[in-house]
């Protein structure tokens, strides 16, 4: 059986001090002499021999040779502790979308920088299922997603901006009373693929309105959507977003009765320092709109 590592540190503590009660005295943290004794001797049981001698002080073969084991592991931990907490001070791992990272993450974090010139940070591109993966594993300490459905156990969200699709149309274009069922009939449809959660939520405002319309053009990103309805390819699928315009010669049309694309912050556990930073500035550009 492997010893528990509890016991281990106790009997270094022991050892190191000589006895039991300077242990007891000089412990990073409080724990009596009684149950410094009895985890003691359960250590002592589960490796079958006698580590020291009590009363006067004296380590048996046993306990030098796990002493000079255990020793330099305990004796290097705090200067490890504080230098991974030091690290952890300044660093901070990122996981959103590639169009938040490049619209808006960058004003929040020179701020940030201003602060803490020496920040160092780790920026991934991801999803919402792929945030909550890094999150739930501990690869990133904060994320900012879409937010489609609920977050795993363990995962605090907080939404920060709740943004309405539209349909991009040519600016002369006069929407018929049957709204987006005249759209379906006038124009090709162009969309984000349909692995986004844009075309996912514009799916269902479609099956709300019993309305079947493939896309005739798929691209990778929202420019693209906007420059092929500039250029006369059809209608496209857009969201009202802060930092979006849209292209010379064309009109937004917000399309009634479909979800909206919700953007939230994500954590696990308690909010690191850093983030919580970042979730400050990520607040106030929502605010502005």
């Amino acid at each position: 059986m492997t010893p528990n590592l509890h016991h281990l540190e106790l009997f270094y503590h022991v050892a190191r001090h000589g006895g039991i009660t300077a242990a007891a005295r000089s412990m990073p943290y409080g724990i009596q002499q009684p149950a410094i004794s009895g985890q003691i001797a359960i250590l002592e049981t589960q490796l079958g021999v006698r580590l020291f001698q009590r009363r006067p002080f004296k380590l048996t073969p046993a306990g030098h040779d796990l002493y000079d084991f255990l020793s330099p592991f305990f004796a290097a931990l705090p200067e490890v502790s504080a230098r991974i907490a030091g690290k952890a001070s300044r660093r901070l791992r990122l996981a959103a979308p590639a169009t938040i990272i490049r619209r808006h993450m960058p004003d929040v974090l020179a701020a940030m920088r201003k602060e803490k010139p020496d920040l160092e940070l780790s920026l991934v591109d991801t999803d919402q299922r792929g945030a909550f993966d890094l999150l739930e594993r501990e690869e990133v300490d904060f994320a900012v997603c879409e937010l489609e459905s609920r977050p795993p156990a363990g995962i605090r969200t907080e939404i920060l901006i709740s943004m309405p699709l539209v349909l991009l149309v040519p600016s002369g274009y006069k929407v018929a009373r049957s709204g987006i069922h005249g759209m379906a009939v006038d124009f090709p449809l162009i969309r984000p693929s349909s692995d986004t959660a844009l075309a996912r939520i514009f799916a269902k405002g479609l099956a709300k309105a019993r309305l079947d319309w493939a896309p005739r053009i798929e691209v990778n990103s929202l420019e693209l959507v906007h420059a092929y309805v500039a250029g006369g390819f059809g209608a496209g699928l857009s969201v009202k977003a802060p930092g979006i315009t849209f292209p010379k010669g064309t009109q937004a049309w917000e399309i009634p009765d479909c979800p909206e694309l919700i953007i939230a912050a994500a954590w696990r556990g308690k909010i690191a320092p850093l983030a919580e930073k970042v979730l400050d500035g990520l607040r106030k550009r929502a605010k502005m709109g």
